[in-house]
């Protein structure tokens, strides 16, 4: 199987996932600028990839597979790390796992009824302001869990960036519902 270039940045952002791990786990002070160095660059292939694919006419099945699922895994990541230092609450994880899962389902039940559910809006703005928000987080720095001494305004900047993922996370997921409620037979509840 050949993959074209859309696909190959996918690989590639999926093959940068244990790196970023690998990184964030090493105990030296430049390891947090390379997670975020590794964090940033695969970011950027999300990007990347979906203009190569639109542009070039290379939207693959294999892509539309691989590509939201590699960036659901490279954010997971990234919050499953946060959460295990304290600073990010297994409540709002737990909120956009489950918002995941649900968006997920929809997309099921829509493809059985012969509809597919296109990323809206709201979804490019969730992704874009939760990777953002990711990347300031590890911008101020890897404090050792509940460790938030000094200086204390880190703790608020990273309640800010929580806020902004949970919200713009749960909008998104009751858009994709409210926009596509015709999908569920809701007399068979």
């Amino acid at each position: 199987m050949k993959m074209n270039a859309a696909n190959k940045l996918t690989m590639l952002r999926v093959l940068m996932i244990p790196v970023y791990l690998a990184l964030w786990n090493v105990d030296a002070g430049w390891s947090r600028y390379a997670a975020l160095a590794v964090f940033v660059l695969a970011s950027l292939t999300d990007l990347l990839d979906g203009h190569i694919a639109r542009s070039r006419g290379l939207i693959t099945d294999f892509g539309k597979f691989m590509d939201p699922l590699a960036d659901k895994v490279l954010v997971m990541t990234a919050m499953v790390c946060f959460c295990a230092m304290g600073r990010f609450p297994a409540w709002a994880l737990t909120v956009i796992i489950f918002r995941e899962f649900a968006v997920s389902g929809l997309r099921l039940i829509a493809v059985e009824g012969g509809k597919v559910i296109a990323a809206g809006w709201s979804g490019k703005v969730k992704t874009a302001s939760t990777m953002v928000c990711l990347c300031l987080m590890h911008l101020w720095g890897r404090r050792p869990e509940g460790l938030y001494s000094a200086p204390d305004y880190f703790k608020y900047l990273d309640w800010a960036c929580v806020a902004v993922i949970v919200v713009t996370t749960v909008y998104s997921g009751v858009e994709y519902f409210v926009k596509n409620r015709e999908c569920i037979d809701w007399t068979k509840i």
